[in-house]
């Protein structure tokens, strides 16, 4: 899940503020209880607030151009990449000189 941005933060925190301390003032609450219940249901509304802001990232109009265009159906289909054991025969990585000349080789 990635962290939520500055926006989403203060927008959640905005609303738990607000929410909470009109919940409060209309309902003239007394009771522990009651103060709990609108306490956790301003909490609620803030994280749904949070989490429905929109998230930084690619723009709708972009979205909607490349769903427009043909995109391709299936990806790429997918190609082995060779390893330094493929490129080279197993005898000359055992010779002496060999080693030498790859234990140097990275550390230019």
């Amino acid at each position: 899940m990635p962290r939520p941005t500055a926006t989403q933060l203060a927008y959640g925190s905005a609303t738990v503020f607000f929410s909470t301390l009109a919940m409060l003032l209309l309902s003239q609450t007394q009771t522990g209880i009651g103060v709990a219940v609108i306490a956790i249901a301003g909490l609620g509304l803030g994280l749904l607030v949070a989490m429905t802001a929109p998230m930084p990232g690619v723009s709708r109009v972009v979205r909607r151009h490349v769903v427009r265009t043909k995109s391709p159906a299936a990806p790429a289909p997918l190609r082995p990449v060779p390893t330094p054991s493929d490129r080279m025969p197993r005898a000359r990585l055992t010779e002496p000189a060999a080693v030498e000349a790859r234990v140097g080789e990275h550390s230019h």
